[in-house]
């Protein structure tokens, strides 16, 4: 999906999600490229090609008819001729917080690939076709359950029973006090500290799959098990890494923390798990998976 790295403690204390875009680390590919991330730069034309300039003053041009998305982090200005250009070559621009930790709005051109939404459209729109995509989805989590007769309604009770438990045995296993998920927008401090690290790293995995699900071309707002929100196929794939990332996760926390909620220890042990747990090279997979071509000529 992308390139990921550690780098120098002369450059940062914590583990990056993305390497910054430098002419030694630029992507050669024939294929089309899923996305760049670029922060504090100016994105820019030089005769009709795409030049990123990053804070250090080095300059690398971008083979942007071969990127889908450039994702904008912190500290990036872009002109409007550099927006006509990649409009131009069908490259999407996503804005994101830093390593799209958070997402916060797409471009798309006019003259955009639609293959990949149509398809998920297709899916979604289609009553038998959906649920047996649920089905899919549930099927990661219940290897050893017969779905196959089992109602959408009845998939998601098992889900909502299975994730109960997983925050008990969480809550055994790292010896913390729990007294059940609350969380209560707008008033982030009134959360427990597990809380607190729960509703922080779901959203940071929001963002992530946000930018990947723009990047490959799908959108966010058609899914499959989850409706009535923003962005229901970000909640049908979040629950397929949440237990592993963000619940384990918050439970581990909570005693290192010492009842103080610290940001930047959160954002680091998160970052380290994303790249341990191989995500952005997952979450094309097993989209690709679910409703890719392949997958979705079984319901024609």
């Amino acid at each position: 999906m992308t390139q990921t790295s550690q780098t120098t403690s002369e450059t940062k204390p914590y583990q990056r999600l993305f390497i910054p875009i430098k002419r030694e680390t630029l992507p050669r590919v024939s294929d089309k490229y899923p996305f760049l991330y670029l922060e504090r730069g100016r994105l820019e034309i030089d005769d009709s090609s795409l030049k990123w300039i990053d804070a250090e003053g080095d300059r690398v041009r971008l083979p942007i008819a071969t990127i889908n998305t450039l994702l904008l982090g912190p500290g990036t200005s872009v002109t409007h001729e550099a927006v006509k250009t990649a409009a131009t070559a069908n490259c999407s621009l996503c804005w994101v917080g830093e390593d799209s930790l958070l997402f916060y709005a797409a471009g798309y051109s006019p003259t955009a690939n639609t293959r990949n939404m149509l398809r998920q459209a297709r899916l979604a729109a289609h009553p038998e076709h959906s649920v047996s995509v649920a089905r899919d989805f549930f099927a990661r989590r219940f290897p050893e359950a017969d779905l196959e007769k089992k109602t959408l309604q009845e998939m998601m009770g098992m889900e909502g029973l299975r994730v109960r438990k997983l925050y008990d045995e969480k809550a055994r296993q790292y010896n913390v006090g729990w007294k059940g998920r609350s969380f209560t927008p707008g008033n982030f401090e009134l959360s427990d500290i597990t809380n607190q690290i729960l509703t922080s790293t779901n959203a940071a995995l929001y963002g992530i799959l946000c930018s990947c699900v723009h990047s490959l071309g799908y959108s966010p707002h058609l899914g499959f098990i989850h409706s009535g929100s923003p962005l229901p196929f970000i909640y049908d794939l979040a629950d397929l890494y949440k237990a592993e990332l963000c619940i384990d996760l918050a439970f581990s926390l909570t005693l290192h923390l010492a009842g103080v909620y610290n940001k930047y220890t959160v954002s680091e042990a998160f970052r380290k798990r994303v790249l341990e747990m191989k995500l952005l090279e997952r979450v094309p997979e097993d989209i690709e998976s679910l409703i890719g071509e392949k997958r979705a000529r079984r319901y024609r």
